[in-house]
């Protein structure tokens, strides 16, 4: 496969308005091809103290600058990434393997995370409250938290970061971004452009190194107030001990079952099963997780699942042809290849796919692929997959519907498919997840709705989207007037 992705995009950290050469590097990897296309820093814990006290350093005054500015800055920022959507589209394909079109998206959508928080913090407001001495006038009003420590995954790496930062910024924090290693070149690239349209230095502050060092750093200071952080449920739980006490934003895994019962559309069911497992290779985490499909129809959904998967042109994410690429790295694809295997030796059937296909350009390349017969024992329907993959389990009626669904240990995102609307709400109250799709995939989501784990479950704390990230940015402050006379 040749080589289009050599980078020119400028590599460091971002500390304080200034960019810095790393003394120590890591190497970024084309998942398609295995070729290093840059290098990134490889940052200790006194980098990541630096940039904290750069963001402490700036907190007072981007606290105290008006709402309305804060919007515009973050309109301009927007106007930026539009401008810049094309390379920064480009470099996301490269680094992280997801196809051309669905990068261009990605980009779109954060331009568009960036307005949304513009208009937003301009409506946000507080309360005037009664009391029960008639001598005080009570109110509360909406402050930011400061320091927000940021760690974002490499699955979305410039959507999800701006689900934080353009919240962040229009409330009038300061943040201290530690991006995913894997893709830290877009990252960089990202920097640059807020860093053109003129953000305060200070206000966002990149580290690039190991989640166990300089994010571990940003998460233990002193002087970082709040957390959050999109990605695995085992780092969100060792995020949580050594935050213990901070405000915390955690929007963990997922494997959400897509429930289809015997009066669904099935060709809708078929297309938002397949979706929301061969989108960007299956690597989000509110992916078809599983499908739950009853007995009568099960046969006809797997065809139908099947031709999903054989319209999936795998190969160079830049081709204009190519509709799924590469997983991101060789963590993901031996779990997605452990997950298949483990389902196959306790009797699962693979009805497509299921294999590496290294003849692409390198040992990421994996197969959609569609598994029958799986039972909830099987780590497909256990653990996050975080890959190409759709299983399917028969039930025989609602009753086992449901207890299959309640089964599993996340509460991220469910889909239920069913011509009887009663029988989806009473399903989508019985369970606990945040987000219950009637009639649409697990991955149905926008960017101004709420977006979060059930409590309980391994998905997470609080919601994202619009107005929810902004509240959850800032914090309520009440202040009472003693009135005279």
């Amino acid at each position: 496969m040749r080589n289009h992705c050599m980078s020119e995009v400028e590599t460091g950290n971002h500390i304080g308005g200034r960019w810095s050469t790393p003394v120590d590097t890591l190497p970024v990897v084309n998942p398609a091809n295995g070729e290093t296309i840059a290098t990134v820093p490889r940052s200790g814990r006194e980098t990541a103290n630096a940039a904290v006290a750069a963001a402490k350093a700036a907190a007072n005054a981007w606290a105290a600058t008006p709402v309305f500015e804060r919007a515009a800055m973050c309109m301009a920022i927007a106007a930026e990434i539009d401008a810049a959507r094309e390379a920064l589209a480009h470099t996301l394909s490269c680094e992280q393997g997801k196809v051309l079109a669905e990068a261009l998206g990605e980009v779109a959508k954060a331009a568009d995370g960036f307005r949304l928080a513009a208009e937003l913090v301009k409506q946000m407001g507080g309360k005037t409250l009664p009391a029960e001495d008639p001598g005080k006038l009570v109110m509360t009003l909406r402050q930011p938290r400061g320091v927000y420590g940021v760690i974002t995954p490499w699955n979305f790496p410039v959507n999800i970061p701006v689900e934080y930062l353009a919240p962040g910024i229009a409330t009038g924090n300061t943040l201290v971004w530690v991006p995913a290693p894997s893709t830290a070149l877009v990252a960089c690239a990202l920097m640059a452009v807020i860093e053109k349209a003129g953000l305060p230095a200070g206000v966002v502050n990149l580290v690039i190194g190991e989640g166990a060092t300089v994010g571990d750093a940003v998460v233990v200071h002193p002087d970082v107030t709040a957390i959050a952080f999109t990605g695995s449920t085992a780092t969100g739980q060792r995020i949580a001990e050594r935050g213990a006490g901070k405000p915390l934003l955690l929007e963990l895994g997922g494997n959400g079952p897509l429930i289809v019962f015997e009066d669904a559309d099935l060709d809708a069911a078929a297309a938002a099963a397949a979706g929301g497992a061969f989108f960007n290779a299956g690597q989000v985490c509110a992916a078809t997780g599983c499908v739950l499909a009853h007995a009568s129809v099960v046969d006809r959904l797997c065809d139908k699942l099947v031709a999903r998967a054989a319209e999936q042109m795998l190969g160079d994410p830049l081709h204009p042809a190519t509709t799924m690429g590469p997983l991101n790295n060789a963590k993901v694809a031996a779990k997605v290849r452990a997950h298949v295997d483990d389902a196959v030796e306790q009797g699962a059937r693979v009805l497509c796919g299921g294999r590496a296909r290294p003849d692409l350009g390198s040992d990421l390349f994996f197969e959609p692929t569609v598994v029958r017969d799986v039972m909830p024992a099987m780590r497909l329907c256990r653990e996050e997959t975080f890959g190409p993959v759709v299983p399917v389990i028969a039930f025989q009626d609602e009753a086992q519907a449901l207890e299959l669904a309640l089964q599993n240990d996340y509460g991220l995102s469910v889909g239920v498919f069913t011509q009887d609307i009663g029988r989806g709400i009473a399903m989508a109250k019985a369970i606990p997840a945040g987000i219950v799709n009637i009639n649409a995939g697990t991955t149905w989501w926008e960017i101004h709705l709420p977006f979060g784990g059930g409590s309980g479950k391994k998905s997470g704390i609080g919601r994202l989207g619009g107005m929810h990230t902004l509240e959850a940015m800032t914090e309520i402050k009440m202040i009472t007037v003693t009135l005279p006379g």
